[in-house]
């Protein structure tokens, strides 16, 4: 019954619709509308993504000097501004484990802050990383992961030591089964 009062109030509409005399209006572009309502003249500005002056003093004012510890010795390397410690160990050859690729799920990339002035320039560790830190081997009061330290002007000449283990659940040469 609903439906049939709906169809025809519906049906009377569309008669005076079609009553209705027609009125043809003269055609505007949308954009001339917004162009001519809503926009001011914009004055044109020229942007360079390029460094002005010498690239490679660019290049080098942009990398800082890490030097990282291990039972081998010591090696220093140069780290892209932006570049976590575990990629700079990685490009570098430098056996940093980093067993969930810097995903924040292990504590195979632990490292050792040697400076404590250093480490104080470093922004705080979240609780994400604090928690992964508790299950690393040889936990010290100055202990990072090398996926959460990012490298910055003002940590040049960063030292960092490379614990003597690390806590993994794969051993090597483990591969695990599909399920």
């Amino acid at each position: 019954m609903f439906i049939s009062k709906l169809s025809r109030l519906g049906a009377q509409a569309f008669k005076g619709l079609s009553k209705a005399p027609l009125t043809i209006r003269p055609k505007r572009s949308f954009f001339s509308i917004v162009q001519k309502d809503y926009l001011e003249p914009v004055s044109c500005k020229l942007f360079s993504t390029t460094a002005i002056g010498n690239s490679q003093e660019n290049e080098e004012s942009q990398k800082i000097s890490v030097t990282f510890f291990d039972k081998d010795g010591e090696q220093e390397i140069k780290v892209p501004v932006g570049m976590s410690m575990l990629e700079a160990a990685h490009e570098n050859d430098i056996e940093l484990e980093g067993a969930c690729e810097g995903s924040l799920a292990c504590s195979t990339c632990h490292v050792i802050v040697m400076d404590v002035e250093q480490y104080n320039k470093l922004e705080d560790p979240t609780d994400e990383e604090n928690d992964m830190l508790d299950l690393a081997f040889g936990l010290t009061e100055t202990s990072r992961l090398g996926c959460q330290v990012i490298a910055k002007p003002e940590l040049d000449g960063l030292r960092l030591a490379l614990p003597a283990a690390t806590r993994n659940f794969a051993v090597d040469g483990y591969k695990p089964k599909p399920h």
